[in-house]
């Protein structure tokens, strides 16, 4: 799988420790940025982020702020996503399972690295369910256009 991550500065700290496992598990990740703690604007970012998985077919993101809020309100503005801001593998899971979700959201002061560890695997390893869950995700799709 390939990855785009991009932050905030509340999320900096943690997203190289998030790259480097992303890494560790055999898939490819590419840094939008911020590179360093210099106070920036989450919209920027995730904007960025979403625009790249858009692009690149097939391909996933990572947003990380403080809490996970901003950044993932921010990314479901873009018609085509469906960023889940998720606690917990469960969340995670849920989120790709349920949802068909293409960014996985999470908050550096909320989460842990040893929870986002295990929030990546069940995203990476859980498929969309379909079924049901089409028709709903298809409603998400037509509801809502781009007004980022």
């Amino acid at each position: 799988m390939k990855f785009y991550i991009a932050t905030d500065h509340a999320g900096v700290v943690i997203k190289e420790s998030v790259k480097a496992y992303v890494i560790s598990r055999g898939h490819e990740i590419v840094d939008l940025g911020p590179f360093n703690e210099e106070r920036v604007d989450y919209p920027d970012f995730a904007k960025k982020c979403a625009y790249s998985v858009l692009e690149d077919k097939g391909s996933f993101g990572i947003l990380i702020c403080g809490t996970g809020i901003g950044i993932s309100i921010s990314a479901n503005k873009i018609n085509g996503i469906r960023a889940g801001l998720c606690h917990d593998a469960y969340t995670a899971s849920m989120c790709r399972a349920h949802n068909d979700a293409n960014i996985l959201c999470f908050g550096q002061r909320v989460v842990g690295m040893g929870v986002i560890e295990n929030m990546i695997d069940a995203f990476c390893d859980t498929a969309f369910e379909g079924g049901r869950h089409s028709g709903r995700v298809d409603k998400i799709e037509c509801s809502f256009g781009n007004n980022f």
